[in-house]
This record gives C-alpha cells, sequence and structure tokens, in this order.
C-alpha cells in the first residue's frame, strides 16, 4: 500500500513514518494547497493522510485508485463526503483525542469574557488600575450558559462547566432527551439564545450549521451576553457578531476559530477591543497532537489490514 501525506503544519512527519514504516507501507510526503496538487502527488496511492487539502470529486476521478481519506481532525468538512460516498471511497476521522483540551479551552474563554480579563490586562498596560475600569461585571454563579451542539465536546463542556454557572442549557437536534446529562436542560435553538448570558458553539460545519449564529439569532440576546465559538469559523456570521459587539447586544466575543485563517491582522475582528482571539488552538497539548496525529495515521493502517479504519465517516466499497 502507498499512503499520500497529502499537507501538514507540524514541524515533521516522523511519527507518521516511523508508524507506517512498521506496517509496511510506503509513505509519499507533499504540502498541497488544491485539488491539483493533490492528483499529481497521489498517483498509485490508495490512501490520504488530509490536514487542510480539499479533497472532492475532481480529486477521486482523477486519481481512482485512492480508496480511503483520513482526515488529521474530528472534523471532515475538507473532504466532501457526498462525493466520496459516489466513489465508494472510504473517510475516516479523529473525533475524540482532544476533547479536554476543547472543552477546557472553551470555559477558558468563556470565563475570560465574562469576568472581563482580557480588559483588565488592557486597562493595566494602558496605566489605568482599577476594579471598574472594564465596566459592569454579573455574577458567574447567576448566569446560563447555553451550548449549541452536545457530542463529546459540548457534553464535556457541560460537564466542567456546571458548578459555575447556575443553570446549564442545551440544542442538539441529534439527541432525544434521555441522552441529555441530569445537569443540562434540553431547549430550543430559539430558547438557548433568549435565555443564556453566554453561548459556546460546539457543532461541526456542514449545510445545516454554515451561518447558523447570524443577525437573527443574536438579536434575541440579551444586552451584554457573550458568545464564544471553539467549532468552526464558517459557523459563525462574523459581520453579524461585528454589528452585535458594536450596537452592545454582546459585551464579548471569543473566537478561537474564523472563517479566514489566519486572518489579516488589521481585521476589525482582530482589532475589536471586545474580541478575545487564539489561533485555532482549542485542540491542541502536547499529548492531544501526538494523539490526533497517531490516530488519524492509524485508520490508514487497520483499512489496509482489515478493510475498514478505525473511525468511519463514510463507508466505502
Amino acid at each position: 500500500m502507498r499512503v499520500l501525506i497529502t499537507d501538514y503544519d507540524f514541524p515533521d512527519v516522523e511519527l507518521e513514518r516511523s508508524l507506517y514504516e512498521k506496517a509496511g507501507i510506503e509513505v509519499v510526503v507533499a504540502q498541497c494547497r488544491n485539488e491539483q496538487d493533490v492528483i499529481a502527488a497521489a498517483e498509485g496511492c490508495q490512501g490520504l493522510l488530509v490536514q487542510y487539502a480539499p479533497i472532492n470529486d475532481r480529486v477521486f476521478a482523477a486519481r481512482p485508485e485512492i480508496r480511503i481519506v483520513s482526515r488529521l481532525g474530528a472534523g471532515f468538512d475538507t473532504v466532501n463526503t457526498a462525493d466520496a460516498r459516489k466513489h465508494g471511497v472510504w473517510v475516516a476521522n479523529s473525533p475524540d483525542y482532544g476533547v479536554g483540551e476543547v472543552a477546557s479551552h472553551a470555559l477558558a474563554m468563556t470565563l475570560a469574557l465574562v469576568r472581563h480579563v482580557v480588559l483588565y490586562d488592557r486597562d493595566i498596560k494602558a496605566g489605568n488600575w482599577h476594579y471598574s475600569s472594564s465596566g459592569r461585571l454579573n455574577r458567574v454563579s447567576d448566569m446560563t450558559l447555553g451550548i449549541v451542539g452536545l457530542g463529546r465536546i459540548g457534553k464535556r463542556m457541560a460537564y466542567i462547566a456546571r458548578n459555575s454557572f447556575a443553570r446549564v442549557i442545551a440544542f442538539d437536534p441529534y439527541l432525544i432527551d434521555g441522552d441529555f446529562p441530569a445537569y443540562v436542560e434540553p431547549v430550543d435553538l430559539v430558547t438557548l439564545f433568549r435565555q443564556a448570558d453566554t453561548v459556546s458553539l460546539h457543532v461541526p460545519l456542514n449545510g445545516e450549521t454554515t451561518g447558523l449564529v447570524n443577525a437573527a439569532l443574536l438579536d434575541l440576546m440579551k444586552p451584554g451576553s457573550f458568545l464564544v465559538n471553539t467549532a468552526r469559523g464558517g459557523v459563525v456570521n462574523i459581520d453579524d457578531v461585528l454589528t452585535a459587539l458594536d450596537t452592545g447586544k454582546l459585551d464579548g466575543a471569543a473566537l478561537d476559530v474564523l472563517p479566514v485563517e489566519p486572518p489579516a491582522t488589521n481585521s476589525r475582528i482582530v482589532q475589536h477591543p471586545r474580541v478575545l482571539v487564539s489561533p485555532h488552538a482549542a485542540f491542541y497539548s502536547v499529548v492531544a497532537g501526538a494523539e490526533l496525529r497517531r490516530k488519524a495515521a492509524q485508520n490508514l493502517i487497520d483499512w489496509a489490514r482489515n478493510g475498514r479504519p478505525s473511525y468511519v465517516v463514510v463507508e466505502g466499497s
């Protein structure tokens, strides 16, 4: 078997090489930025290990030898799953490698917003030392936390946040009420945005969720609310978030993900004084990073040995 590592942003691919060498799998390494790059590099490859490179019908049609794609990440929006299904190609991912990291990052961003930690830091560096410098602060234990998407990460967020907030409410149309933890109250999406003091997003990016958080939902929120996104940048309409911040509907927003990454340093969302930004880092710890890479690479080894990857997104033929 021959595998192409289409692209990567970590320092090297020695971990992946060592796994594939032990399994007797040949490895090709590239830094593909578009479909044509993938097509050129993937000649004779049955498997792709993908980070950001786009994989779709054009790739599958040009390289029918490709039978499996494994994505480095829980999300798989860079792989067109409908195209993979049409061509009978397996798609796999790494859904559980960084659950604790993302949830704790989301909670850290949430508390930094509601306690004005970043605003205090900026004020002090500007020479302003006073507890009231950042404006009104409400008690966290009086607040309602709303979670959109109660999968692995959303549930972990609810679990670690439940003792800090008065209530935890959640929306997930794919769960029945019995699948909600006892400390989480199921609500519809409109109710969540009306009642939550701070909303944390934990949904994949797909046709249902693209642009989900827009002016219509943000207008439902209480004045001075907060929004945290550690999911995917495309879930949020950034212009609508900026408007909500400027009008005071949102007191702050924390964004680990953006529609365009990296953003321009002079963009409004980066420079806005009430926006906290991190560089798509919620998934990361040294341990989680290694686990992600091992599991994504192992999908291809398992397919070669057993005809099936460990973490199936699309079943191939």
